[in-house]
């Protein structure tokens, strides 16, 4: 699928696919249990702030919500299971960027697309950071070029494996700055940063939440966080767009869609439940404590950022040619 052509195509095969597998009339029945279903395993920080928000909507819809965890691939597992569901308001996909959006735009093996959901809610986000050992003896943005440039060698950077946040932000870094980069595979981010303060790597892109405390301590260097506007919480750290880099504007998220053809109205009143949930200030504060944004919006701020993910990272995968098999 051509990515300049896929919102529109999108939007189309939205409207077919729901049109062919809505029954009329299909919709949950009052009490029938709600199943999100999460692409991680228990124990993590977003599958327990899902909990969180699950125990908070069985309240409010009185019925039940429950969280049901299917690890694996990527979030193909996750994702091929809610798109098979039954639209009928009883089952969410708890998505993000990997699992959902880049999982679409950099794999031709998968049986679903974005148009296999409808988009219900926003739920958080969080910015990158464009960080580099303290050893590297950079203070900026501009310091780095210049250091790349004078040695004539690539920056070896951390990704997360092929077409991941981290190894795509890659590219889009080194057109910005016009120097090659060359990036290296982890599987964590733990890893990668003892790497990073031992100068095998020149530069990560990583959660603030994952360097904020090497930083402060002296290890590494953030140069700048990948948002607009200065994160609140880390008031000291200067963005790339302040920096006069806007291009380098890049953030994860995670958010609820449902099945095409899920009723309109089912995704509205699980929609409302979440946006009362999602407004919950302890909760905020664990996200915020956590390095993420919380992101309060309904359907049209789903759609708004899938939108935005064919725009920018489709055009990051189309102009470099990117297929995963």
């Amino acid at each position: 699928m051509p990515i300049a052509n896929s919102r529109n195509f999108l939007a189309a095969a939205g409207l077919a696919m729901a049109a062919a597998v809505a029954p009329a009339g299909l919709a949950a029945q009052s009490g029938d249990t709600i199943r999100l279903i999460v692409p991680y395993g228990a124990g993590g920080l977003v599958e327990g702030l899902v909990r969180e928000i699950a125990e908070n909507m069985s309240g409010d819809l009185n019925q039940p919500v429950i969280v049901e965890n299917r690890p694996g691939s990527n979030g193909i597992i996750a994702a091929t299971m809610a798109a098979n569901a039954a639209p009928d308001g009883l089952t969410y996909f708890v998505a993000a960027t990997g699992p959902l959006s880049l999982n679409v735009m950099l794999r031709d093996d998968i049986t679903f697309g974005l148009e296999s959901f409808d988009p219900v809610g926003t739920m958080m986000s969080g910015p990158l950071t464009i960080t580099v050992p303290s050893s590297l003896g950079v203070d900026s943005i501009e310091e780095l070029r210049a250091h790349a440039e004078s040695t004539g060698r690539p920056l070896r950077y951390q990704t997360l494996g092929p077409g991941s946040v981290t190894h795509l932000f890659g590219l889009v870094f080194q057109e910005s700055l016009g120097v090659p980069l060359v990036d290296v595979s982890y599987p964590n981010n733990a890893s990668a940063i003892v790497d990073v303060i031992a100068g095998q790597l020149d530069l990560i892109f990583a959660t603030p939440i994952d360097l904020v405390s090497h930083h402060e301590a002296g290890d590494v260097r953030i140069l700048a966080i990948t948002s607009p506007e200065r994160d609140p919480g880390l008031p000291d750290l200067p963005t790339t767009t302040e920096l006069g880099f806007p291009e380098l504007v890049s953030s994860f998220w995670f958010g609820f869609v449902a099945p095409a053809g899920t009723p309109e109205a089912e995704v509205e009143r699980f929609s409302a439940a979440l946006q009362r949930a999602m407004s919950n200030d302890e909760l905020q504060t664990r996200m915020r404590s956590a390095g993420m944004h919380p992101h309060v919006g309904g359907p049209d701020a789903m759609q708004a950022q899938l939108d935005w993910d064919v725009d920018f990272w489709g055009g990051v995968i189309a102009a470099n040619d990117i297929v995963i098999e």
